[in-house]
């Protein structure tokens, strides 16, 4: 084994883990004081490791394995984890007003945003069921205690335990259906397994296959799955909401799809009832969860399920187009998510008290038109209304339902998204036609302003004059999946 070549391979990996270890001593050493700086340290490490898994993209077809094949360089995974460094970098400049003001920020949290993104990375290249349990557990833990960073609230702490318990039950779910897949196959490397499962699939196998997507439908917030997500959203600190529903959502997605694909991809038809019935419920009970509720974390929790039933629609299809249309969708969908929580946290009285229902963004077009609009563009490119750029997504993944002759998904996927159009438009109504009862907050921070109107420009009509080069980069990244299988 080439150890030199497996640790430049894992260049990424290795340089986060070591800046985490040294911004870890350095805010030991020096306090609360130095958070503010070690951000700043984070961020650039982010952005480096960002820039050189990218590169990947444009090295052609080309794979690389590290450390004996438990852990592989391809486009898949550079893609998956380049929008993870990035999701994770747009978190982070936005959180530090957040707990400052609560007295609340220390260095411990951007270096658990570095061991989280590590884990993450790992998730998403791993191409053998051990690295990907060790990759999956440094992401959890990590995301436990951002739910719970808040120790003096308890809603908070309320959220941090209600996620580690669901957590820790959806690990031990996959650490069973490990045990069953190893049982059955006699090996935990990707590859061997799918060879073993072609020559031999019996019933315990498929226990296992069920374990584990059972086990990832929590990760990604799937029905009937998802119990855990609105209860989460409302209580975590927002900027941590943010992040769930962006990067570890991202490599959750990357994770199941490297894992359907590949060691169970000659199994498509044992699995892809599964996952139609997820997408389509998550859909549909994402769109109906979300009507009756007030709270605006808790409708845009609604929300991150609903479109994991869109993402589900194109895993469904199992064909390069179907991977392709995922990535694509995760793309716009990372932009339009984070933009909405930037605005939440934008949302706030001028006592500084954050608004968190719709009666409290009554009348936004009036006191703060700018941020009003940039609401309205985010929620209608979430409805999937064109011309915005989230139409785009929703469009090329019912188009490879369609190429996968899996027309009635693609239909009922899209007369249940109607559905959902429904409290998107609540947002446009409350906020530009009735009466302001609260007075927001004139200013807002440079950084958050930098971060919304990014996501804004994202998935705007500009968006579109992405979209050659995008689907270039998403089609080499699922053609990764299938030249590996």
């Amino acid at each position: 084994m080439d150890y030199a070549n497996s640790l430049y391979l894992t260049s990424a990996e290795v340089g986060l883990s070591l800046a985490g270890l040294a911004l870890l001593l350095l805010t030991a050493w020096t306090g609360p004081k130095s958070a503010r700086g070690i951000t700043i340290a984070a961020v650039a490490a982010l952005f480096g490791a960002a820039i050189f898994t990218a590169g990947a993209l444009f090295d052609g077809d080309q794979m690389f394995e590290a450390f004996g094949g438990l852990y592989r360089v391809d486009a898949f995974g550079s893609f998956a984890k380049t929008l993870i460094y990035l999701a994770t970098i747009a978190c982070l400049i936005v959180t530090p007003r957040y707990f400052i003001e609560r007295d609340a920020y220390r260095g411990e949290y951007p270096v658990l945003m570095l061991f989280g993104a590590v884990g993450m990375g790992m998730m998403v290249s791993a191409t053998d069921l051990m690295t990907l349990y060790i990759g999956l557990e440094m992401s959890s833990l990590a995301s436990y205690i951002f739910a719970s960073f808040l120790r003096g609230d308890w809603r908070s702490n309320e959220a941090g335990l209600k996620y580690f318990i669901l957590g820790a039950l959806a690990s031990g779910i996959i650490l069973y259906g490990m045990s069953l897949i190893y049982g059955f196959a006699g090996t935990t490397d990707y590859t061997g397994i799918r060879i073993a499962f072609e020559a031999s699939f019996p019933t315990g196998a498929l226990f296992g296959v069920v374990f584990v997507l059972a086990g990832l439908a929590f990760k990604i917030a799937a029905v009937p799955f998802h119990m855990w997500t609105p209860d989460v959203y409302e209580g975590a600190p927002t900027p941590v909401t943010a992040f769930f529903a962006s990067a570890p959502k991202v490599a959750a997605v990357a994770m199941l799809m490297r894992m359907a694909l590949i060691p169970f991809g000659g199994e498509v038809d044992a699995w892809r009832q599964i996952v139609i019935f997820a997408a389509l419920a998550s859909i549909v009970v994402g769109a109906l969860g979300a009507i009756g509720q007030q709270n605006l974390k808790r409708v845009l929790a609604y929300s991150s399920i609903n479109n994991i039933g869109f993402l589900l629609i194109g895993l469904a299809a199992a064909t390069p187009a179907g991977a392709s249309a995922v990535m694509i969708y995760l793309d716009i969908y990372v932009a339009m998510t984070i933009g909405s929580f930037v605005a939440l946290l934008m949302l706030r009285d001028e006592d500084g008290r954050p608004l968190e229902t719709f009666a409290d963004i009554a009348g936004l077009s009036t006191t703060r038109p700018g941020l009003a609009w940039c609401i309205l563009f985010l929620m209608f490119s979430l409805a999937g209304i064109p011309p915005l750029f989230g139409f785009w997504g929703k469009f090329v993944v019912f188009q490879a339902a369609v190429q996968a002759d899996l027309v009635p998904l693609a239909a009922i996927g899209i007369a249940a998204s109607v559905i959902g159009a429904f409290y998107y438009l609540k947002f446009v109504k409350v906020m530009f036609f009735d009466d302001s009862e609260r007075v927001p907050e004139r200013r807002s921070p440079a950084g958050h302003w930098a971060v919304l109107v990014a996501c804004v420009l994202v998935i705007s009509p500009l968006g579109y004059l992405a979209t050659p080069w995008l689907g270039q980069v998403a089609d080499k990244a699922a053609a990764a999946l299938f030249i590996a299988a």
